[in-house]
């Protein structure tokens, strides 16, 4: 609902105009008063110009929000700058880094001495405990 609010621009914000942004995840208080709103630029790149103005529109966002989906209270929003995408993104690199996928690969061929189950090939387990 609020993605539909924000391309409606109805705001008067020069930073809104033409602002493509992802929202990610909203998460709200039991008493719906109260929601943050997790949001990234689309396609990355930096946030503080958009986070600044929607920080500064968001009593009228959420009046907006309140009168949409006809709820008695309209809800504080408090935005903020997900990081999500940014560390699946730096995970993803590291992942890929020659480095760690040959370490990967050796563990799963167990050139490390152990198999699967982390045993070392010795003797098996004794899974009944002690006789």
């Amino acid at each position: 609902m609020l993605a539909r609010v924000l391309e409606r621009g109805v705001l008067h914000d020069p930073a809104l105009y033409d602002a493509r942004v992802t929202i990610s995840e909203v998460t709200v208080s039991p008493d719906l008063r109260n929601a943050t709103v997790w949001i990234t630029p689309l396609g990355g790149g930096d946030a503080s110009d958009l986070l600044a103005a929607l920080k500064r529109n968001a009593g009228r966002l959420g009046g907006l929000l309140a009168r949409d989906i006809k709820l008695k209270y309209a809800p504080k929003l408090r935005f903020e700058r997900d990081t999500a995408f940014d560390t699946s993104t730096r995970i993803d690199a590291l992942l890929r880094d020659p480095a760690v996928r040959r370490d990967v690969e050796a563990a799963d061929d167990g050139e490390d001495g152990h198999d699967v189950d982390g045993h070392d090939g010795g003797e098996p387990e004794d899974r009944d405990g002690p006789a």
